[in-house]
């Protein structure tokens, strides 16, 4: 294998690699310009050997994969993605092809913000908000219409009554991302890398009411049909848009040519950090609508666009301090102290260490000068350290060994990176569980906030979770609390006293075991049905359940051999807290019992909604993915790698007709 060949076959697993992660997983590795650059150099590859051009290189796809959980969108055109300009000679060479492709010099620019978030399509008929969705991989999208309508920007109705289809970028400002970072960070939720992984998480949300609490807003930037009418350039149609009721592209500046062009890319890489929002670059479009018709695109990218892509900035500063706090599940993680420094238009104090191995293998020492950089514009990290500068006063630093917060050992167990406390009633520990307790996602006690929780611990009030639903024989003291009142301490006696009814799944994901989340807990509840039953299981029955592993069922085993954890359980059950899952209705006509259907396509006479609940009306259970435990693909219009994978294993495949066929013979 010669090297070129080599150096493809690697790129492409790296790169399909972080396609993963960010598209699918919404939890970037790289920022944006590392991976753009990684992608060049494959295209670069390519193209100097075509004989190695395989097709499952990500070169040849636009990008993305529809997740499972909304049903699919086939969208009218093709969304394609944009070809990325880097340097003054890039953008010269794309200057220069667009006025060879057309004839012709006199050529406008328009120049837009490239706005860090999830484009979306709109589609509205009769100027009525009708459906949204995702981009996805340009052909197949998401169809995610319920979570959009909660964002206020857009609007449900025009003031024109035309059919038309707009795509927009859904973002979350500045301001608003810390602030919502800064909550997760107080819940010991996982932070967003960045507002894009923000938005498009909070637009893939399935229960819609998360996404109405999720700060979000929207630019919308191009016009992509409309009947009835026509337009000479894109700002007459942005111009319309924005009288429709949309909020348009903000900052868009026109340019002549290639010079023009690079001189507003230098200076807004420059002062980006004013805007509101969060940019990684600028978007380059030939204004004149008809040139864009005469320069088409590509298989992957129109030729009358490209994106100028911001290289990540860095900033050397001094370490001043490490400090270590401690976390719900007795975690013990350092946090680097910086001389305060600005960079991408935030001022930054602090960044993770994460744990003791990324400071040694970095060689990080107190008092040393480090590069600091966002990840993804957006998460403070230290990069290098700047070893020539040391002068001497550098100090080593090594994580405790005793809890900083209660003085107990502190241990690695073996195969983590963490090291933890090993005191189950450390306060540390205690004062984040209780925040992890009340949390929306667990008992979602409202107004029981970090802040109440600290100062009800603080005067001895609370200890633990069991505590809480002590607190209504303490009305009176309550109140006599500053900023209490009586309302507010009524109304969260009542929260407290409403969350006993909550269903099992909540009270196993509130107690906040490790490596159990919300679909976790789910899962546990609906295979045994009581918490004595989950208390009670092997190691057996917990393996049994597909979902479950076998990290997950040590870890469930290790919380339940605690004689603390155990004594709060039966405290909680003393005080009247639901114990139980949700009994659910007993299937009269079980013709599907014990079998596992997978959908994928476009379905005609179904929604994709409407045939998972027949299916588990029937006794039987939809998957998501395929594999050697699928009984039934059932397959639509343009089925993709689902029904690949079905025939590869041998799985039987049926359509919709006879799918029809068999639930009109068992109705």
């Amino acid at each position: 294998m010669d090297d070129a060949k080599k150096r493809i076959e690697e790129l492409i697993e790296i790169i399909n690699h972080h396609n993963y992660r960010y598209y699918v997983l919404d939890s970037p590795e790289i920022s944006d310009y590392e991976y753009d650059l990684l992608m060049r150099e494959l295209m670069n590859l390519e193209k100097k050997h075509p004989e190695y051009l395989r097709p499952d290189s990500p070169s040849q796809r636009v990008g993305g994969e529809v997740l499972k959980g909304f049903n699919e969108v086939i969208h009218s055109t093709q969304k394609l993605s944009l070809g990325n300009v880097f340097n003054e000679g890039d953008i010269r060479d794309f200057d220069n092809r667009v006025k060879r492709s057309l004839g012709t010099d006199d050529v406008e620019y328009v120049l837009e913000m490239k706005i860090d978030g999830l484009t979306v399509v709109l589609n509205y008929e009769n100027g009525i908000f009708v459906r949204g969705a995702t981009r996805g991989d340009g052909i197949r999208g998401e169809d995610i219409t319920a979570n959009l309508k909660t964002i206020k920007s857009i609007p449900l109705k025009l003031k024109e009554p035309v059919d038309l289809e707009v795509r927009g970028e859904v973002f979350i400002s500045k301001k608003d991302f810390e602030k919502l970072n800064a909550l997760r960070e107080e819940m010991e939720e996982p932070l967003f890398a960045n507002p894009r992984n923000a938005a498009a998480g909070s637009l893939r949300q399935l229960d819609t009411s998360i996404t109405a609490k999720r700060p979000l807003d929207i630019f919308v930037f191009n016009l992509e049909s409309i009947k009835g009418k026509e337009f000479k350039t894109h700002v007459e149609a942005l111009e319309y848009l924005k009288y429709l009721g949309f909020k348009t592209s903000p900052y868009l500046i026109i340019c002549k040519g290639w010079q023009d062009i690079y001189e507003q890319c230098m200076e807004w890489a420059d002062k980006r950090g004013n805007l509101s929002f969060e940019i990684d670059g600028l978007v380059i479009k030939v204004n004149n609508l008809e040139y864009r018709d005469i320069l088409g695109s590509t298989t992957k990218t129109p030729r009358w666009a490209a994106a100028y892509k911001f290289p990540p900035e860095k900033k050397k500063t001094r370490l001043k301090d490490i400090i270590v706090q401690v976390g719900r599940t007795g975690a013990i993680t350092p946090t680097a102290v910086l001389e305060p420094v600005r960079i991408a238009g935030s001022t930054v104090s602090r960044a993770t260490l994460h744990n003791e191995d990324f400071i040694k293998e970095r060689g990080i020492m107190i008092g040393d000068m480090v590069i600091l950089q966002k990840a993804g514009d957006v998460i403070p990290e230290i990069v290098e350290v700047v070893k020539e500068d040391r002068d001497g006063t550098q100090k080593p630093f090594e994580m405790p060994r005793t809890c900083p917060a209660c003085g107990s050992e502190a241990v690695r167990i073996e195969g983590e990176a963490v090291i933890r406390c090993t005191n189950a009633s450390c306060p540390a520990q205690l004062r984040r569980a209780l925040f992890h307790f009340v949390s929306r996602d667990a008992m979602n006690i409202e107004g029981l906030g970090p802040q109440i929780i600290s100062m009800l611990m603080d005067r001895g009030f609370v200890k633990d979770a069991g505590d809480l639903y002590l607190l209504k024989d303490r009305r009176e003291e309550l109140i006599q609390i500053e900023r209490m009142g009586e309302k507010s301490v009524d109304n969260m006696l009542s929260a407290i006293e409403k969350s006993k009814k909550n269903n099992l799944d909540r009270l196993l994901f509130a107690l906040g075991i490790r490596m159990i989340g919300q679909k976790a807990s789910k899962i546990l509840a609906e295979a045994f049905g009581t918490m004595d039953r989950v208390m009670k299981a092997t190691y057996e029955e917990l393996v049994s359940i597909e979902e479950i592993g076998d990290k997950m069922a040590e870890s469930i085993l290790a919380f339940f051999r605690v004689e603390e954890n155990l004594s709060l359980i039966d405290k909680l059950k003393k005080l009247g807290l639901n114990m139980e899952a949700e009994k659910k209705e007993i299937i009269e006509n079980e013709y599907f019992k014990g079998k596992t259907f997978v959908l994928t396509g476009a379905l005609t006479d179904f929604t994709r909604d409407k045939a998972k609940a027949i299916i588990e009306g029937f006794g039987g259970k939809v998957s998501g993915s395929v594999s050697k435990k699928t009984d039934y693909v059932l397959a639509g219009e343009d089925a993709g790698s689902k029904l690949q994978k079905a025939n590869e294993l041998g799985v039987k495949v049926i359509d919709e007709e006879t799918f029809k066929k068999w639930i009109e013979r068992r109705e």
